[in-house]
């Protein structure tokens, strides 16, 4: 999946800059890759959205319908939600970046374990499709966790923080 690929870079970038004490760097530098993560995974998403019958036929044959409509119908529910994980690539590679890889097996458990409890309680009850949905809503609420993080500990929107890096800077 190339969005995790931003991640990867995006924690590259944080760790130099945070070495570095560019605080302020890291905070532009996070506008820019998660509006870059956000595009691509939209039109990620339209694509996936748009063409799934073709890209089942990548790997079905066509006369299998009842599988390419299945495929399909996966595909539309994780291609709309495409959105999630880039985010929480992005998360991921923040918390790696600033020397916290332990947040981001928490994430990856939340996700992880959203997933499989959801599909395990929900599934007998509304089918297949609460195992598909299982996995955005694992991702958006592993985003979710990685946020209030940031927001909390690191101080992403502190004052306070801002001002201790001007004094720290100037």
């Amino acid at each position: 999946m190339p969005v995790q690929d931003f991640g990867n870079a995006y924690s590259t970038f944080v760790a130099q800059n945070k070495g570095a004490g560019l605080e302020e760097r890291i905070r532009k530098g996070t506008k820019s890759a998660v509006i870059v993560a956000a595009l691509f995974c939209f039109l990620i998403s339209t694509i996936v959205f748009n063409f799934a019958d073709t890209l089942m036929l990548i790997f079905i044959k066509p006369e299998q319908t009842e599988i390419i409509l299945k495929g399909a119908e996966y595909l539309r529910i994780e291609g709309a939600c495409y959105l999630g994980i880039g985010l929480l690539f992005l998360l991921y590679g923040y918390y790696r970046g600033v020397g916290k890889p332990g947040i981001s097996v928490v994430l990856t458990i939340v996700s992880l374990g959203t997933r499989v409890l959801l599909s395990y309680a929900l599934a007998p009850t509304l089918g297949e499709h609460m195992i598909w949905w299982s996995i955005p809503i694992g991702w958006f609420l592993a985003d979710a966790i990685g946020v209030v993080q940031g927001i909390r500990k690191e101080k992403w929107f502190s004052r306070k923080r801002a001002e201790d890096e001007k004094v720290f800077n100037d």
